[in-house]
């Protein structure tokens, strides 16, 4: 009986392919593989087709592309328009208090953090950025690819050291010099970096905290002497801007200039380990429309159905992240997206320059619990049970967003609720109830109350620096219910 096992072991052993019988498979390179000719003539439908999922990929660079432009043109480090940090190449801008509510560069602010932004180009000129000593207070220093993914680790959850810090690019092969504490490289050229510094909502601590954001300067190697340099941003000159294009979130990506644009992403972007094939279709594709006005139409009539039928409806926050209980849901894959194109572009619409997962994790609705949409002619209760606010290591709030993800302004001056409030009033179980809606919900209410348009809203937590329930998702984002 053994032996006929045996045998029978060794049968099945040869018809699955085992090693030792089995034929050598050849190896083939990418660089073996015959690739799409720019001779053929391909039908139309399939030109859109490919049009299609470029489009789609490559949106969050092109917005990288677009916003770098803009930004950069800054004469000075400063608030562009008095309320975007903005500065030129090599540089960063930083605010000194919370962001405006009338800002509309980018969706979804918070206003928990002081915030700053700048772009660089690191294989021309890295750049050295500082880090004061903050203390206990949290921080984080986001350091952004073209692809939105995050590089290097710069933050209190990282346990940093106050020093200097080099950003370098991926092909820079330069010395680094005496004093610098730590070396960090993009895999791409095009990168920027926003800190996010927590300040809690006193005058106290605005006052408190501008010392140490006056550190927080960066500028190009050239200028690196290992002396702090510091800027007084609370009275650095305002930058004049063009108007910010209404409610909604400044047009970053033009449809219509799209496929103008997209070879240069294709030249910057080195692919990562799969992504070959998929360039070789978009290289194909750019080459057989420069050749046919008619397809080259085509793909441009394209890009502007896909912004319609695909971008537009990330603004819709059941089409990001996945699904995290009571009708919210949660990012996924935030600012390290490797092949997950779908959150990338997803984010890059709806609230780009997420933090990773570890540094802050984001839950979001449009409905209360029911799956209604929420609505500002009604008021809303949003309870966390006694011991079941967001499990956090840094801090949490709960922001208001209108149908455009940005601010509702109102008399209050009030847009998001958290751990920066110490007025909230408890419940005499424990439990904390935040309420949103137009109307006051009473004034023995009102310190937990968050106004809202009339009309649709949106409600976003923030959990900073997540302990474990935050990160392995068994944390329950709270009910959200109508009061009668």
């Amino acid at each position: 009986m053994l032996a006929k096992f045996t045998i029978a072991a060794s049968a099945l052993a040869v018809l699955a392919g085992s090693p030792a019988h089995a034929q050598a498979r050849p190896s083939t390179s990418f660089a073996d593989l015959a690739l799409p000719s720019a001779e053929a003539t391909p039908q139309e439908a399939y030109v859109r087709s490919v049009a299609r999922q470029a489009y789609v990929w490559g949106w969050p660079m092109v917005n990288m592309l677009n916003r770098r432009a803009r930004i950069t043109q800054a004469p000075h480090p400063g608030l562009l328009g008095g309320v975007l940090p903005a500065a030129p190449r090599g540089q960063i801008g930083m605010l000194h208090d919370y962001i405006e509510p009338s800002e509309r560069f980018i969706a979804c602010p918070n206003q928990d953090v002081v915030y700053g932004l700048g772009f660089f180009d690191l294989d021309t000129e890295p750049v050295v950025i500082q880090v004061p000593d903050f203390g206990d207070r949290f921080w984080v220093y986001a350091l952004y690819d073209q692809r939105t993914d995050q590089y290097g680790q710069l933050g209190k959850p990282y346990g940093s050291k106050p020093g200097f810090y080099l950003l370098v690019g991926p092909n820079w092969n330069g010395e680094v010099p005496e004093g610098i504490t730590g070396v960090m490289r993009s895999p791409t050229s095009l990168a920027n970096a926003i800190p996010r510094i927590f300040q809690n909502d006193t005058d106290e601590d605005r006052a408190a905290i501008q010392p140490l954001i006056n550190q927080v300067v960066a500028y190009p190697l050239s200028e690196f002497t290992g002396e702090t340099k510091t800027i007084e941003w609370a009275s650095a000159p305002d930058i004049e801007a063009p108007d910010q294009g209404g409610d909604a979130e400044t047009r970053w990506v033009v449809p219509e200039k799209f496929f103008d644009q997209f070879p240069e992403v294709l030249a910057m972007v080195p692919p990562l380990p799969g992504e070959e094939a998929m360039y070789a279709q978009f290289r194909w594709l750019l080459d057989v429309a420069a050749k046919d006005p008619a397809l080259k139409a085509a793909i441009v009539d394209e890009a502007g159905k896909v912004e319609e039928e695909i971008i537009t409806p990330f603004l819709q926050w059941k089409h990001n992240g996945r699904p995290a209980g009571n009708g919210w849901n949660r990012s996924t894959n935030n600012a390290q997206w490797g092949i997950d194109y779908y959150d990338r572009t997803g984010t890059a619409r709806s609230n780009m320059f997420d933090n990773r997962p570890n540094e802050t994790q984001y839950f979001y609705t449009d409905d209360d619990v029911s799956g209604a949409a929420l609505d500002g002619s009604k008021t809303y209760a949003i309870t966390f049970p006694a011991g079941q606010e967001p499990p956090v290591n840094g801090f949490w709030s709960l922001t208001l967003y209108n149908k455009e993800h940005f601010f509702h302004a109102n008399d209050l001056k009030r847009y998001s609720l958290g751990t920066k409030n110490a007025t909230l009033q408890r419940n005499a179980d424990g439990s904390l109830t935040l309420y949103a809606g137009t109307k006051s919900p009473g004034a023995d209410k009102e310190s937990n109350w968050l106004p809202a348009p009339e009309g649709p809203f949106s409600l976003y937590i923030r959990a900073y620096w997540g302990k474990e329930a935050i990160l392995d998702g068994s944390w329950t984002p709270p009910r959200i219910e109508v009061m009668p």
